[in-house]
């Protein structure tokens, strides 16, 4: 998994290209890190002793296309009012945030595989390229080696990328 900073950046980075240059609340923003992050809150299960590898485990239906549907709707319409946006592209929006999560999760070389269909399907897929160096589940096994290692595969994978897409967007913006 990209660290949880990583997904929040990816967050912040769609929201530039989905705000177009009007001005959005700072709730919009903290949502979309928020909502690009929460999938990862399914490591509370390990702690309560479920395993990694069932379907509300890790990289399970937090991870899903179905959660993400589910929890951007009501999201959407709590919010739609507020932020000026039609309540279906606010979903839209917030669905491709917080789907995004598992799609980089799945270019990672280790674990279980994204549960992308749960619950219909408990298959766990991943990507056949898988670039990005998974990151350690815990905060102290960060700290060293893997840690440095881990954010460099983050950098050249996908903050670099997402900032060659904010950039074309930006360009193309002036340009039309």
């Amino acid at each position: 998994m990209p660290t949880v900073f990583t997904h929040a950046v990816v967050g912040l980075g769609l929201g530039w290209i989905f705000a177009t240059g009007r001005p959005m609340p700072l709730a919009f923003w903290g949502l979309s890190a928020a909502l690009s992050a929460l999938p990862d809150l399914d490591v509370i299960t390990l702690a309560l002793g479920l395993p990694y590898g069932s379907r509300f485990g890790h990289r399970g239906f937090s991870h899903s296309l179905c959660c993400a549907l589910l929890v951007s709707l009501p999201v959407a319409l709590l919010t739609y009012r507020p932020f000026g946006v039609a309540w279906w592209l606010l979903w839209g929006y917030f669905f491709v945030v917080m789907a995004s999560h598992g799609v980089l999760d799945a270019f990672t070389n280790g674990g279980y595989g994204i549960a992308f269909f749960s619950p219909f399907d408990p298959t766990r897929y991943f990507f056949p390229w898988r670039p990005v160096e998974v990151a350690p589940i815990g905060v102290t096994a960060f700290f060293g080696p893997w840690g440095l290692r881990v954010l460099g595969s983050e950098m050249l994978w996908i903050w670099l990328p997402l900032g060659v897409v904010v950039a074309a967007v930006k360009v193309w913006r002036q340009a039309a």
